[in-house]
């Protein structure tokens, strides 16, 4: 059985910084990519960022762009999202995710196989 456990999540004032991990257990599977998803209350599931898994290769949503990037501990089984320069707006429930397959519309949610519990993150203004 395969785990994404989130971590990191928390309450920050707008322009401070978290990290968040993704740590991934369980089965050993060949995942292509990984992904962080948000989702703001009252809002849908929205793409925030992926990394593919064999050689680093990152995607971004415009609104984190240059501000959440993604990084990963292949010996760690985990990934990482950096947030900086936080934005009331960027308050929700944020997930991760993997998928199998190297499909290229790597926003869209149907591409990942497991997801995570979600972490909470709060930004206050």
């Amino acid at each position: 059985q395969v785990q994404l456990v989130e971590s990191g999540g928390g309450l920050v004032q707008a322009g401070g910084s978290l990290r968040l991990s993704c740590a991934l257990s369980g089965r050993a599977l060949n995942f292509y990519r990984m992904a962080w998803f948000r989702r703001a209350p009252g809002k849908e599931r929205d793409f925030v960022g992926a990394i593919t898994w064999s050689n680093s290769i990152t995607y971004y949503a415009d609104s984190v762009e240059g501000r959440f990037p993604i990084s990963r501990d292949n010996a760690k089984n985990t990934m990482f999202l950096q947030m900086n320069n936080l934005k009331p707006e960027d308050t929700a429930v944020y997930y991760c995710a993997a998928g199998l397959t190297g499909r290229p519309n790597y926003n869209d949610s149907v591409n990942y196989n497991y997801w995570g519990q979600g972490t909470q993150v709060t930004v206050s203004s």
